[in-house]
């Protein structure tokens, strides 16, 4: 039945798009970011569209007698009718005042075309047959993504237009539209030197294995989420049960030792069912599929995002994502491919991306053991891509309660006190900021007091 219809394209409209440059040279300025050479279902209107390109990048006049030379010396002007066509397109539109409005309707027709061939790339992915379900979805959501990102275009705002913007969204913070609104994380002095976490930004959240990362960045997903934000969860590492036993530790504040061997008392009993209510209300969306790459994790937030609209995605962690097969790199090359395409992914859903990371053993050589970005494992372009870097270090994990008064004899002991070390943040200043860690609960808690990177 479709094959026998043509592909959605107006000749009218194409013909007054050239006609209205033929006319006003000065329309393409108005056009060119609406509609694109490829847009043109006739060979011919494309043609000498891209004539009047040509003119336009040398600077050149465009009228009829510039884009018939041009047209001739790239020996399609008899192939577009000759002179007499071109007279046509004039005699098409009296004026170039709609030139955009006849741009926006080729522009549509173009799209519902690419919307066309990428059914039909479908349709032989499906009947390919191939063994791997997921990576044909997958390259499906891509050709579709693809058709979407095609259609939108960008084009400048004035510096006035951005400003009004600031001060109508710093005036009520909390009303501004959660499309465009950062995304608090609960703790008050990391949001006072984040500015919250920004949206597209991708946020490297990195230390040595047991110093708390998965659970700070589990206690960021809740506080967010109980502020109405949809928080999506890769865990590469842990199940979903055990994720959703340290989230519910936290909340009900019972020992997550005794949850699992099942020691609770009345009173523990009762903290936990209310602790399953509140967390059951909220957004919180977890996929516990052990090395996954990528581009598996981004067509799940697509899909994620259509239904329920994602505001934050965390990844636990990176060196668990698995790379490309069969490309010959080595796993720097693997995790730096892999954090540009975590950037990309915050840029195209509009969200922020927390992105846990390993350190190395390096920080272990040191006598103070605090962190430092040349400590990312793998590195790559890590630091490179992050858009902010914070390390987790905890002083107590290193020194005993005895060696401490040695050094510090007028300091009271770290005991449970976690700094966290913003080593990078594009937005803002670098420092160290003072959070509380309750372990037995999997739980941080905001502290009073901070410190700036060079009062360590």
């Amino acid at each position: 039945m479709y094959a026998e219809k043509l592909p959605p394209h107006d000749p009218d409209a194409e013909e007054a798009v050239v006609g209205s440059l033929l006319i006003d040279g000065e329309t393409i300025n108005r056009i060119a970011t609406v509609v694109k050479s490829e847009d043109f279902y006739r060979e011919r209107n494309r043609w000498c569209y891209e004539a009047c390109q040509s003119l336009y990048h040398r600077g050149e006049a465009i009228d009829q007698i510039s884009v018939a030379r041009e047209l001739s010396l790239k020996d399609r002007l008899e192939e577009v009718g000759g002179a007499a066509y071109l007279s046509h397109l004039v005699n098409v539109v009296p004026t170039s005042v709609h030139a955009e409005f006849f741009a926006q309707i080729v522009n549509r027709t173009a799209t519902m075309r690419r919307l066309i061939q990428a059914a039909s790339e479908i349709a032989t992915i499906g009947y390919n047959d191939a063994p791997d379900t997921e990576q044909a979805l997958q390259q499906a959501e891509d050709l579709l993504f693809k058709v979407r990102n095609t259609h939108v275009t960008r084009d400048f705002v004035t510096i006035r237009e951005v400003l009004d913007q600031y001060l109508e969204d710093t005036s009520n913070i909390e009303a501004m539209d959660q499309r465009v609104a950062p995304i608090p994380t609960g703790y008050t002095d990391i949001d006072n030197a984040l500015g919250r976490l920004q949206r597209g930004d991708l946020f490297i959240l990195a230390a040595r294995p047991a110093l708390g990362k998965s659970t700070l960045a589990m206690n960021i997903a809740r506080n967010a989420a109980g502020q109405g934000a949809v928080v999506g969860i890769f865990s590469l590492e842990m199940s979903r049960e055990q994720l959703a036993l340290r989230l519910l530790s936290a909340e009900s504040e019972v020992d997550s030792y005794l949850m699992r061997l099942g020691l609770l008392g009345e009173s523990a009993t009762d903290r936990v069912m209310t602790g399953i209510g509140e967390l059951s209300d909220l957004s919180i969306y977890m996929d516990d599929s052990p090395a996954q790459a990528v581009l598996e994790m981004r067509a799940k937030l697509r899909r994620l995002h259509t239904d329920r609209g994602v505001d934050l995605v965390i990844v636990d962690y990176l060196q668990l994502i698995a790379g490309r097969e069969s490309r010959g790199e080595n796993r720097v090359q693997e995790l730096s491919e892999i954090t540009r395409q975590l950037k990309a992914i915050a840029r195209d859903l509009n969200v922020p991306v927390i992105a846990i990371s390993q350190l190395s053993r390096a920080i272990e050589q040191r006598p103070d053991h605090y962190p430092q970005l040349s400590d990312l494992r793998e590195s790559g372009s890590i630091e490179q891509d992050a858009d902010v870097v914070a390390f987790i270090h905890r002083e107590d994990r290193y020194t005993t309660a005895e060696q401490w008064e040695q050094r510090h004899p007028t300091e009271p002991y770290p005991e449970n006190l976690a700094q966290l070390v913003i080593a990078k943040n594009r937005h803002g200043p670098t420092k160290s900021i003072h959070l509380y860690f309750r372990g037995n609960f999997s739980r941080f808690e905001n502290l009073a007091t901070e410190l700036t990177s060079n009062e360590r």
